[in-house]
């Protein structure tokens, strides 16, 4: 699942309960040092045209929770259009 191409408003529908929505990027900070020294510079860096690429997560709000277990079915939910892609939250 391409996590970063979900627009905002995304529904994620997770097992038989559970519902997050997406709001957006996730920005690395310095605190991500704490699991591992070095890691904060495999995540954020430059590309060889100079554009800063950040492999990092998606932010969401949980809406409903419940229980999930491993194997448990994701459904995604698109919002109404227009979409708008995520940005840095």
């Amino acid at each position: 699942m391409d996590l970063l191409g979900l627009p905002v408003g995304t529904l994620l529908r997770l097992g038989d309960a559970a519902v997050v929505e997406v709001t957006g990027l996730r920005n690395p900070c310095a605190q991500i040092e704490n699991f591992q020294s070095g890691l904060l510079k495999r995540v954020v860096h430059r590309d060889d045209a100079g554009d800063l690429v950040r492999l990092a997560g998606i932010m969401g709000v949980v809406r409903e929770g419940g229980e999930i277990r491993p194997g448990d079915e994701i459904t995604v939910e698109l919002p109404p259009e227009p979409h708008s892609s995520l940005d840095r939250v």
